[in-house]
């Protein structure tokens, strides 16, 4: 594996982290002793579009927050990640900001009484628009793998959506589940 390449699985963006640790991609860095951080390029209210309303089971058009990340692996950009939340979850609350989430958005959800027990992943490859290309660094005809991960509460109702741009030559996604 090289020095950029990354492994990466979704289980610890799925369940809230102990009292005390800290948010999942940072936790991941220091468990591996990697150096990496991620910094908050914007958030707030948009108008969902066609395919987040469909994925958050809200109106299209309707307002919906979204916080925006790039990812860092080392010194270089590894993932861009747009989080959605449907207005009713979100308003008003820290993931309308641009401020750190101590433990992350999924302790903070936990908090707001909102737990995810359901998870739907699509993944896709594509060539990537020129912003993202130069946001992540890649050559020209270089492509991209996208993550979309809808999170489900106990109810099946959707209360995150991340969609997660990455690319594709510096990744590696894992996908391990137990049977019974």
């Amino acid at each position: 594996m090289s020095a950029g390449e990354w492994v990466s699985t979704s289980m610890p963006y799925l369940t809230p982290p102990g009292k005390g640790q800290t948010e999942a991609w940072g936790a991941e860095l220091a468990a591996r002793g990697r150096p990496g951080g991620q910094r908050i390029v914007g958030a707030g209210e948009v108008e969902a579009s066609d395919e987040v309303a469909g994925l958050l089971g809200v109106a299209v058009g309707e307002l919906v927050v979204v916080r925006r990340r790039m990812m860092f692996l080392e010194d270089l950009p590894c993932e861009l990640t747009d989080t959605y939340y449907p207005a009713s979850v979100a308003r008003g609350t820290r993931l309308a900001g641009t401020a750190k989430i101590r433990g992350g958005a999924v302790a903070l959800l936990a908090e707001l009484g909102y737990v995810g027990v359901r998870v739907r992943e699509d993944v896709t490859a594509r060539m990537p628009a020129e912003e993202e290309r130069e946001a992540l660094r890649v050559e020209p005809g270089e492509p991209v793998l996208c993550l979309t991960r809808v999170t489900l509460d106990g109810e099946d109702r959707p209360i995150q959506l991340d969609k997660m741009t990455m690319p594709a030559h510096r990744q590696r996604l894992r996908y391990e589940m137990r049977i019974g």
